[in-house]
């Protein structure tokens, strides 16, 4: 059974950690743009749910996009995806979190996704996300993390929680802080360094990324239950991972 209380608690935490995030963007110079109706807002025809997204202008950035999913006692969903410019080959930064409260268990996926997988690469980019895993033994596990692929946009370092939702309220809102501060600082800190990889390489990394997931994102089935085939079908083409539609491939 479902406490209404721990229900109010986490859909609260959700909120709070949006707002967070928004209020960390427009701190970094981020403008929100408008998206089309259809995009900003749909409410379930089936059950009592509504999905919400926003678009940011972020400077260093080519795109930011947030996606808040809240289905009351069923589920809450936050996700974000942080694309650099091409001239950046910055990880891309990208989070899962959902809460689930029939079976009370939260998944919490957290990581500065790697353009590629290189030692050199991860020595540049991962030193501050290391000590942030190593302070969060909770989130180091990825025993159960069978439905991403750890090998090809998941660093090693990637902050993983599979299990009670208890530890919620207890580590997540510390840890999403670190985490997007962390970001910030890598962000400052590529200003002065040059990439290893350049503009060309880095938008077909980005290309590749929206393809393999616009095929693969376990979301989609999610949104598909609450909002319909259509509506999902439209949301994962032309705002989640828009550079799959004409890639050609």
């Amino acid at each position: 059974m479902i406490n209404s209380t721990d229900s109010k608690d986490n859909i609260f935490i959700f909120d709070m950690l949006r707002i967070q995030l928004d209020s960390s963007i427009i701190a970094n110079g981020g403008k929100e743009i408008q998206v089309d109706s259809k995009i900003k807002e749909c409410c379930s025809q089936k059950r009592d749910s509504v999905i919400k997204s926003w678009l940011w202008d972020v400077p260093g950035f080519r795109r930011w996009r947030v996606t808040r999913m809240n289905s009351g006692n069923s589920i809450q969903v936050l996700n974000t995806v942080a694309y650099p410019e091409y001239a950046n080959d910055q990880p891309i930064l990208g989070v899962d979190i959902l809460w689930f409260g029939v079976k009370r268990k939260l998944v919490a996926v957290l990581d500065f996704q790697p353009l590629i997988q290189d030692d050199q690469y991860f020595l540049k980019y991962y030193e501050e996300l290391k000590t942030i895993r190593n302070s969060f033994n909770e989130f180091q596990s990825t025993e159960n993390m069978n439905i991403y692929d750890s090998s090809k946009y998941f660093s090693p370092w990637v902050l993983f929680y599979n299990g009670k939702f208890d530890l919620f309220q207890s580590y997540l809102p510390d840890l999403f802080s670190q985490f997007i501060d962390c970001y910030w600082n890598l962000t400052l800190k590529s200003i002065n360094q040059p990439g290893d990889l350049n503009p060309k390489q880095v938008k077909n990394i980005h290309i590749d990324y929206d393809v393999y997931n616009a095929e693969r994102d376990p979301a989609h089935g999610l949104f598909k239950s609450y909002y319909g085939k259509e509506w999902s079908d439209y949301f994962v083409s032309n705002f989640l991972f828009p550079l799959a539609l004409n890639s050609g491939k």
